[in-house]
């Protein structure tokens, strides 16, 4: 039953409408241009759909028809701050290196001190008194050095001490002493090639070129982000004033309707349709406004620095031209590209790396531990004869120099040759008191040392891990670099096909403007043409950005990004 009276309405719809074209038809309005774009002062515009303002021009008279090569730039915006940020890595990264080095670097060291003990008395030869009493102020000061290419340690000490006692038998007090000492111990086979310290030092050397290589990494993968926001905002905003002109045509072609009504060639229902596609792009321009501002602050987020950042309150228009060349390129040129360029491949260069250091250090670390130490001492002796000397020979001699020389004439001839605090250091030079050590020290495990060959197992199985993962890299990447070059082709192909679109589908909607006017068509028609109108003057930006994104993606695929966008990494 309905669909019989749905039938009825529409004859009684199509005679009316037979009839009302006897008349002289009123021309159908041709679509409005955009008026130039006014400032957003206020964020809460009440104000009709089709007169949104603050709305800019993005693109008015695009067209694909010209593909002159455009200024790329920067992409719109200032990687400065991003860039800044990252790298306080880089720079800690050299700290680590400096510090590192800084173990072979000679080193001073030395301690003095004073000491006042007292002790029980036991002594056999002295039995006046029940305890001895010493004082001393002693000092040593040596110097460090290191020769890393044989793991060879360098030690040249001086120490003095002045020794004074209350000890009856001690026949000088104060009494100094002195020496000073070469030492060297130099590795025979373990760490005589690659020690501890060295590997230390290369590891931090690669670790600052890793980091290097993810800032750029980075720097990249910012880029792109930036790239692809900075185009979604482009054709939100074209979008936008497309939907909003839409809304225009809309409204005029109503008040054309409003007019045939009047004039009786069409039927007062056609007034509905018209209303209801008003109602229609009204409600995209609603949608194009939320898009705007999501995509506005996606590129936002990428590119001010605080959240308090004056840009928040700004209204962001991108400038750069719409109209990219596609690059022509191969797929053989942009793997080529791509493997030289891309840091994921660096990265695991440089963690293979410092695998072959660990390696080379385990395999080191696996040799018995046998040290060659060797060591010269020079000494020198000074002070004052002992005022409370008793020889405990010739307790009954009074006079102590008398019974020096009845003990024999050895010590006759210290107490002679002894002088003050610089008899020291002229012994020293002298060479007076020298003694000489040479030998061998050794550290080996009893069951030999299964940690060394566990470590250095396992630094082999973590070497062929990073050889595996390259070649995953590597197919990845040719995967990336395919996928990225087929997008870009497919961009092309639909920035044509949209093209054409649009140009048919303006031929279409004035062709059925035409045939309204002059009785061979209807509204419904007219309202779809114009519908489709105003998707494929939206849709043919769409593919113009989308094939711009896919440049990006390519420039990312291809570890371009950074030269085609003229950005020069801070680290070189």
């Amino acid at each position: 039953m309905k669909r019989v009276l749905f039938a009825f309405i529409f004859c009684v719809f199509g005679l009316a409408s037979a009839f009302a074209q006897t008349a002289t038809p009123t021309p159908t309005p041709a679509p409005t241009p955009a008026p130039a774009a006014t400032p957003v002062v206020d964020d809460t515009q009440n104000v009709a759909p089709d007169k949104l303002q603050g709305v800019p021009a993005i693109a008015p008279n695009y067209s694909s028809d010209d593909r002159t090569l455009p200024d790329l730039g920067r992409v719109g915006v200032d990687m400065t701050d991003q860039r800044s940020l990252t790298l306080n890595e880089a720079i800690t990264a050299e700290f680590d290196l400096l510090a590192s080095r800084g173990v072979y670097e000679p080193r001073f060291r030395g301690q003095t001190y004073y000491e006042r003990a007292t002790v029980p008395n036991i002594s056999f030869f002295s039995p006046e008194t029940d305890s001895v009493t010493s004082k001393s102020i002693a000092g040593n000061v040596g110097l460090v050095g290191y020769v890393p290419k044989f793991g060879t340690v360098l030690d040249a000490t001086f120490k003095t001490a002045q020794v004074g006692t209350d000890n009856l038998v001690q026949i000088i007090s104060p009494q100094y002493n002195s020496d000073f000492t070469f030492s060297l111990t130099q590795p025979l086979l373990r760490g005589r090639r690659f020690d501890q310290n060295r590997r230390v030092i290369e590891i931090a050397k690669r670790n600052l070129s890793l980091t290097d290589v993810q800032f750029r990494q980075r720097s990249i993968e910012i880029i792109a982000s930036v790239q692809r926001a900075y185009w979604d905002l482009t054709y939100a905003l074209r979008n936008l004033q497309v939907q909003r002109d839409g809304v225009r045509d809309a409204k005029d072609q109503l008040a054309h309707n409003r007019r045939l009504v009047e004039e009786g060639q069409l039927a007062p229902i056609d007034i509905v349709a018209a209303e209801t596609q008003v109602a229609n792009f009204e409600q995209s321009v609603y949608e194009g406004l939320n898009t705007v501002t999501v995509a506005e602050n996606a590129l936002k987020n990428l590119i001010a620095p605080t959240r308090t950042d004056v840009l928040w309150s700004e209204s962001v228009t991108p400038v750069d031209s719409v109209d990219l060349d596609a690059p022509t390129t191969s797929l053989s040129e942009a793997l080529d590209a791509a493997l030289l360029n891309r840091p994921e491949l660096e990265i695991n260069q440089a963690q293979k790396d410092i695998n072959s250091i660990d390696q080379r250090y385990f395999k080191e670390a696996k040799k018995p531990q046998i040290d060659l130490i060797a060591s010269y001492t020079s000494s020198g002796v000074g002070g004052t004869l002992n005022p409370n000397f008793r020889n405990p020979f010739c307790a009954n001699n009074p006079n102590p120099q008398q019974c020096a020389i009845t003990a024999g004439p050895a010590l006759q001839t210290l107490i002679d040759n002894v002088g003050g605090p610089a008899t020291t250091i002229t012994d020293i030079f002298q060479n007076k008191y020298p003694t000489l050590r040479v030998g061998v020290q050794f550290n080996l495990p009893v069951f030999g040392d299964k940690t060394s060959k566990a470590q250095y197992g396992r630094s082999l199985v973590e070497g062929e891990r990073l050889d595996v993962q390259r070649e995953q890299l590597e197919q990845n990447i040719q995967v990336d670099v395919r996928n990225a070059l087929q997008t870009l082709r497919t961009a092309e192909a639909r920035l044509r096909a949209a093209a054409i679109s649009r140009e048919n589908s303006v031929k279409q909607y004035e062709s059925e403007q035409r045939k309204l006017d002059n009785g061979q068509s209807d509204i419904y028609r007219v309202l779809e043409r114009q519908t489709a109108l105003t998707t494929a003057r939206s849709n043919e930006l769409k593919a113009q950005t989308e094939l711009n994104k896919a440049i990006s993606d390519l420039q990312r695929a291809t570890g371009n990004s950074l030269k085609a966008n003229n950005v020069v990494s801070l680290l070189k």
